[in-house]
């Protein structure tokens, strides 16, 4: 990991094998800041604002989907919006988060697809949850990814507005999305500039 940039005293480093840039882990969040952060977000399934933040990743995930197939919103947080979409798709979902939808037994089984919308820059270990979702996803499940791609010039990162968020600790450019497509051994699209989808293969 090498030093990036410092962006309102906050280090910056990015790994020189994959891309991922990274927060100092000296300064992440503890789990109880993190929750407090979460609940000042105002996040309903009703509210036309969210609906359309989260349209891309529906529009990019849902005509890839069989019909009537079962998912799993991974990291729903407290209004699982993109689950009432996908619902209204005609589509079983169920809901996960380790601090709104705590109940583990959803991680017993295997979907379909997995949706992890503003998901992977907060998570802290994300090889363990990587290898977790491969175990959550039927062969030839999709997993769909939204979270935000930090600008190709250092220079830009004093401007970016995902790094005001304390909870937002990892970045994920896209070869970084390539790289851990070739490390599990899905395919990777990404049909815009914040929505990745994995596809793991069959067989």
């Amino acid at each position: 990991m090498r030093h990036l940039s410092c962006v309102r005293g906050v280090d910056f480093g990015q790994c020189d094998h994959c891309g991922l840039v990274q927060r100092d882990p000296a300064q992440w969040p503890d789990a109880r800041s993190e929750r407090a952060y979460y609940q000042l977000h105002r996040n309903q399934p009703d509210d036309p604002g969210y609906r359309r933040f989260l349209q891309p990743l529906f529009d990019a995930l849902q005509p890839r989907l069989p019909a009537a197939a079962q998912g799993l919103d991974f990291g729903c947080g407290e209004g699982p919006a993109l689950a009432e979409m996908l619902r209204e798709a005609g589509h079983e979902v169920a809901l996960y988060d380790p601090l709104f939808q705590p109940d583990s037994r959803c991680l017993d089984r295997r979907y379909d697809f997995v949706t992890a919308s503003e998901v992977f820059e907060h998570l802290h270990r994300p090889p363990e949850t990587l290898l977790q979702l491969d175990r959550l996803l039927r062969p030839g499940g999709w997993l769909g990814i939204m979270t935000g791609t930090p600008p190709a010039a250092t220079e830009d990162l004093a401007h970016w507005h995902y790094l005001r968020d304390p909870t937002h600790v990892l970045f994920y450019p896209h070869r970084t999305m390539a790289w851990i497509a070739k490390h599990r051994g899905w395919h990777v699209e990404m049909p815009a500039h914040n929505v990745t989808l994995f596809h793991k293969p069959r067989g």
